[in-house]
């Protein structure tokens, strides 16, 4: 039996554990359902290590919860970060990437053939020339090492401008502060803030979406792929059923929800010559592909299309035209006229009418009149009537409706 080993190779396995521990919680070891006991309890092992001040256990006649209790307006930073600083690595890793930053403080820059030398000669540790320039070649793509060919030598120096601009600048410290709690790939900001030796005491977040901080390896792929607008194949794996599927598709844009911070890829499937989004912790990876030669023309057509997009569906059961929705309110005037006004702000270019007195009509098209529910309940009890040519739209508000009336025992609608 292999020993537990904190540090970890494979990324999306511990992401998805931390995910479900931080986002749903209160489950025990038997309702992790498709994952082994042992796996469980070395993913449950790893998290107690890595964010142990917010681990919470909490007891049950079927055995103890793990849950992660994490309050972002008390905190300076994000705890999740700690899961990117735990990537495993090799004795001769570790050997390497010291004695290369260390050989090249001493002597500046050399090529792979003198670095590899001066292994053997000043340090005792023999290592193949392949192996010392893959390692090279990896950290001047991670910037850590500058790369510049003098003849025909190749040299090997370190890369320190980003230190030196960093320590120059004191105000910097302020910026990186507030840009781990606010910005995508905040982990950026946070390996910054160490590296000046910095803790963060002036910024916090009230509403932080800490978790979504899991998803910036996959952002970072697909941000590539639209800035070289490629076609991608995605690897997927429903946050419900768990299944597991692949898309080929276009990257255009990322769409982010304000009230749940929750991000999504907008693409388009060529195959089915539509457009759909995927949320971005379903992704599990990425794979690029050719380029897209009509990639603007279809980046135009799509940001025609968002004007009539309510959410991020682009999905009706029509599948062939837009769906229209009649919402008639009652509205006393003037004492209620604030209702008006929200129509105004929140109906995203739908248009009100008034009929008759105290009576308005608010009418709007859109991709999937679905996703507008959750807002339309928020008028029930102004609700005179609802319409949509999407039945099912029709079917669902009423029939919660009733269900809503059967529990607090009230006469049901017609």
């Amino acid at each position: 039996m292999s020993d537990f080993q904190e540090l970890i190779k494979s990324f999306p396995k511990t992401r998805e554990y931390v995910r479900d521990f931080f986002v749903y919680g209160f489950k025990n070891r038997n309702e992790f359902k498709g994952k082994s006991p042992r796996t469980y309890d070395n993913e449950r092992r790893r998290l107690e290590s890595w964010l142990s001040p917010y681990v919470r256990k909490d007891y049950t006649p079927k055995g103890f919860n793990i849950s992660l209790a994490i309050d972002s307006n008390l905190l300076d930073t994000n705890p999740l970060f700690q899961v990117w600083k735990t990537k495993s690595f090799t004795d001769n890793d570790i050997v390497l990437h010291f004695l290369i930053l260390n050989i090249l403080i001493k002597h500046k820059s050399m090529s792979i053939e003198d670095i590899t030398d001066t292994l053997l000669t000043e340090y005792e540790s023999f290592f193949d020339v392949q192996t010392v320039r893959r390692k090279c070649n990896t950290y001047v793509k991670e910037g850590l090492l500058q790369k510049e060919k003098k003849g025909k030598t190749v040299l090997f120096s370190l890369d320190t401008s980003l230190a030196l601009w960093l320590k120059s600048n004191e105000n910097i410290k302020d910026a990186l502060s507030f840009f781990q709690m606010a910005g995508n790939f905040g982990i950026m900001g946070n390996h910054l803030l160490e590296h000046l030796d910095w803790e963060n005491h002036i910024f916090r977040v009230k509403h932080s979406f800490f978790v979504h901080t899991l998803e910036d390896e996959v952002l970072y792929a697909i941000l590539n792929s639209i800035k070289g607008k490629t076609s991608v194949k995605l690897e997927l794996k429903s946050s419900k059923t768990k299944a597991k599927n692949t898309a080929d598709c276009i990257p255009l844009q990322i769409f982010t929800s304000t009230r749940s911070g929750r991000r999504f890829l907008c693409a388009y499937i060529r195959k089915s010559r539509r457009f759909t989004c995927y949320r971005l912790d379903t992704i599990q990876s990425l794979i690029p592909l050719e380029k897209a030669e009509d990639y603007d023309t279809i980046l135009d057509k799509l940001n025609k299309n968002r004007q009539k997009l309510w959410g991020v569906s682009f999905q009706n059961d029509s599948r062939n035209h837009l769906d229209k929705l009649t919402m008639t309110l009652h509205v006393k005037e003037p004492s209620e006229n604030y209702i008006l006004d929200r129509l105004d702000r929140e109906g995203r270019g739908g248009s009100v009418t008034k009929i008759r007195e105290n009576i308005y009509k608010y009418e709007t098209e859109v991709f999937d009149c679905n996703e507008m529910l959750p807002w339309i309940r928020t008028f029930i009890g102004r609700i005179v009537s609802l319409e949509c040519t999407d039945k099912s739209v029709e079917a669902r508000f009423y029939q919660d409706l009733n269900v809503m009336c059967q529990m607090y025992q009230i006469s049901e609608t017609q």
